[in-house]
């Protein structure tokens, strides 16, 4: 038999791509934090179609996502490249978010925002982001009533507050003003104005947007805590923050955490060049606040220092961390940092 002659020929093999990895993404269901990540997309639906605002903005079109704005009640493609990553967004409520952090390891969140206080409880597990962290520069979270009343009056026998959750950072900087205990009922954050009217509760703590249309309701501000944090510290009150979680690196590889970090950055600063497209993604998460009112809300808590908390950021976070722990309100979070803090 002959045997077989031919010519040995080099296939080239394709390049190896990188495997795609899925993180959980966790925010509150408010228009800042819609509008900072809308553009790294979601490969599940971040709003309930029985529950998401029916009312759809429009009059944007926003490169690289196919429809004006996108959808949140169904999946969604990125605005920007998300390199090997990609997000699946949950949004609930902040308290619920603080629960989470604390609970089994596998309800964890690989990206979540929490509150400040909360980062305090969890710092074995998950470390911050120089971005995405929500400040008040001087104004922030306010306690509200149906008349007017000094703040002393908040200590009173029989007055109770309606509070959205004991591990805010609202929470914690109302007991540092008040200095004493005080009588309070935990309620979600969109219910605690209604029950104020109701006469359900005597006064309320209000976070989000509620800050700025608590006074459309007949409603009067008792205090401003930022305002108040700012008069007593002259730092931005660091109410939210966003975390990452430790054991990433260990799927992520080297320097996954940075990686990772550069890339919700990008989603920011994607996010604020492309301001009408980011506005209609956020109504889906404030229906009930006109547009001016939504801006205002927006530029308050998604500026230079969400973008990056610098030094300054930084310093307000360990000073409200420290102060809380002194107080022994709060666990000793040690000498707190973040990832990716440009000086």
């Amino acid at each position: 038999m002959r045997p077989l002659v031919g010519r040995l020929y080099h296939v080239p093999m394709p390049p190896h791509a990188a495997p795609t990895i899925e993180l959980t993404l966790g925010h509150s269901p408010d228009a800042d934090d819609a509008f900072m990540w809308w553009p790294l997309g979601s490969t599940a639906p971040v709003l309930m179609a029985d529950t998401s605002p029916r009312a759809r903005a429009s009059g944007s079109n926003l490169p690289g996502v196919a429809g004006s704005p996108p959808d949140p009640r169904g999946p969604f493609e990125p605005a920007i490249d998300t390199g090997r990553f990609r997000f699946r967004v949950i949004a609930e409520d902040i308290e619920t978010l603080n629960r989470r952090a604390v609970g089994p390891p596998e309800r964890l969140l690989d990206v979540t925002a929490l509150s400040m206080h909360a980062f305090a409880h969890v710092t074995e597990r998950y470390v911050l982001t120089a971005c995405g962290s929500s400040m008040g520069d001087g104004y922030g979270p306010k306690v509200v009533a149906r008349r007017e009343q000094p703040v002393s009056w908040l200590t009173s026998d029989r007055v109770r507050i309606g509070v959205p959750g004991v591990r805010t950072t609202a929470f914690l900087v109302l007991r540092m003003m008040l200095g004493r205990d005080f009588e309070y009922c935990e309620l979600p954050f969109s219910d605690i104005v209604p029950a104020v009217l109701a006469g359900a509760v005597d006064a309320g703590l209000v976070i989000h947007e509620a800050q700025l249309t608590f006074a459309d309701a007949g409603l009067f501000q008792l205090a401003d805590l930022g305002a108040w944090w700012k008069q007593q510290t002259g730092l931005p009150l660091p109410l939210g923050a966003n975390a990452v979680r430790r054991d990433l690196e260990l799927r992520l590889g080297p320097d996954g955490l940075h990686e990772l970090t550069a890339l919700l950055r990008r989603s920011i600063e994607y996010a604020l060049t492309h301001r009408a497209g980011s506005l209609a993604y956020a109504r889906y998460f404030a229906p009930g606040i006109a547009g001016d009112l939504l801006e205002r809300f927006i530029d308050m808590y998604v500026n230079d220092l969400t973008l990056d908390a610098s030094d300054r950021g930084l310093a307000g976070v360990r000073e409200l961390l420290g102060r809380a722990a002194r107080l022994g309100i709060s666990p000793d979070a040690g000498r707190v940092g973040m990832l990716g803090l440009r000086r």
